[in-house]
């Protein structure tokens, strides 16, 4: 079974409620006016037992006693205006309580009882009700009898019982009218209120089938408008992870393309006797070889990193003497480049918690890049400190520098400042990317900036351990 969308189930859910406030209201003013009509016969009996009383004084003061009355209804009833006409009716202190004696209303005449002066029943309606309403009858100061009414409990006359029809009438007519009135409200309030969500939904659909250009025009401040805010940015994301992606297999394809067409070619020309397998044309094979293997490895270790299974062996090490082993051998390297090397670093061991191998890798690599990309004569300046809780490695070079511009994009994977620089000026542009997944992976931060120098200034901060912060 299909199930409903979520407009027909916001719109069923609106009207159920208000359908049930509208019966609710509905039963209760029924109640409610049924209680209060019921009372007011009440109060208008009462009022009519309170006329008829003068008259029973005055005929008791006449006759002494009730005896006039004793299984004599027809007196009773003339007596009291039920059945008007009937002899002479006594005169009533004025014309209002008078038109109260003559109108019967709902029997209230039928519903007295006339007690004397023991409470003993004379006349009238059979039983005293435990909520009857009495009035004592006082004669020259003293208690002649009492006269009760028994409280009505339901209409029952044909008059109040069309009253109250068309009472109930009236109010179903207006629940009817306030349930149509809410379907219509709720119908436009659902359609209104998800239109929003609908076109996310939509884009939504959009997105999952690869349109990552796909956005949502937000409409005003609410959860709607902030969740198309949120999905523009999600679907931007998706956008350039996916550019990045196409950009990242375009290039791995390039550099793995390059070392290839050229072994292939060296192969190929010795098999063809072009080229003689020298040891020097041996060499160039072997440079290419690793080139090939070396792309590889940064490769194979930036995709561990990003799973998070790059192994790190972490151990308290002096990084003092790594730094040393670099430095020899890029003075060495630098000066067969015609660069000078300076180097600024402590007198005392630097004790970090890490991994020797890694950190190895991110001193080579980034020597190596500021060699590589410093104009001869120039320098490269390297520089080893400690402040209160990190070791602040600084590596510094001459021209040529980095546009302000892309100084951010340096640790990006695959980027190079130049697009047309050769892979062996250029290199494949993975080592600096490395350099910041390592000093992540250790709880640092490397930043790029503008060196004094001219050059390119990389600073890595590595935390010290707790013991040697205190």
């Amino acid at each position: 079974m299909k199930r409903p969308s979520i407009t027909t189930q916001l719109f069923l859910a609106v009207l159920a409620i208000v359908a049930a406030a509208v019966g609710a209201l509905a039963v209760a003013t029924h109640q409610s006016f049924q209680r209060g009509f019921i009372g007011y016969l009440n109060e208008q009996a009462v009022a009519r037992m309170d006329a008829v009383l003068p008259r029973l004084a005055l005929a008791y003061a006449a006759r002494g006693s009730w005896d006039f009355l004793r299984g004599r209804p027809e007196v009773w009833f003339d007596l009291i205006g039920v059945a008007p006409g009937r002899g002479p009716v006594p005169t009533t202190p004025n014309a209002t309580e008078r038109s109260i004696i003559e109108s019967d209303l709902l029997g209230a005449g039928r519903r007295l009882t006339l007690l004397d002066a023991q409470r003993q029943r004379v006349i009238g309606f059979p039983q005293i009700e435990a909520g009857s309403v009495q009035r004592e009858i006082v004669v020259d100061g003293r208690t002649a009898g009492w006269l009760a009414i028994a409280p009505l409990e339901t209409a029952t006359d044909a008059a109040s019982l069309r009253f109250g029809r068309e009472q109930l009438q009236a109010s179903l007519g207006m629940a009817a009218l306030a349930l149509v009135a809410a379907a219509l409200l709720a119908w436009w309030v659902a359609r209104t209120l998800l239109a929003p969500v609908r076109e996310v939904a939509r884009a939504t659909h959009r997105l999952a089938g690869g349109a990552y250009d796909t956005r949502v025009e937000p409409r005003g401040h609410d959860e709607v408008a902030q969740l198309a805010q949120d999905f523009n940015r999600l679907a931007l994301a998706l956008e350039r992870t996916e550019q990045m992606r196409r950009d990242h297999m375009a290039d791995i394809s390039h550099e793995l393309r390059t070392p290839l067409a050229v072994l292939r070619g060296e192969l190929e020309a010795m098999e063809d006797s072009v080229r003689q397998p020298t040891p020097e044309a041996l060499a160039a094979l072997k440079t290419e070889v690793l080139m090939l293997a070396q792309l590889v490895d940064d490769l194979h270790a930036l995709a561990l990193a990003d799973v998070g299974a790059l192994s790190y062996r972490k151990t308290d090490l002096d990084l003092l003497p790594l730094l040393l082993h670099e430095l020899h051998l890029a003075q060495r390297a630098g000066a067969e480049r015609g660069l000078v090397v300076d180097t600024d670093l402590p007198g005392a061991p630097l004790t970090l918690h890490a991994d020797e191998a890694r950190l190895r890798q991110l001193l080579h690599n980034l020597i190596s890049n500021a060699l590589r990309h410093t104009d001869a004569p120039g320098r490269v300046q390297v520089r080893l400190a400690a402040d209160a809780d990190h070791a602040v490695l600084d590596v510094m070079d001459s021209p040529p520098g980095v546009p302000d511009a892309l100084l951010g994009r340096l640790l990006d994977r695959f980027y190079r400042v130049e697009a047309s620089r050769s892979r062996t000026g250029g290199g494949s542009g993975l080592g600096l990317a490395i350099c910041k997944s390592i000093v992540q992976a250790h709880g640092g931060q490397i930043e790029a900036r503008h060196a004094p120098l001219g050059g390119l200034w990389m600073q890595v901060r590595l935390p010290l351990p707790r013991r040697l912060q205190a």
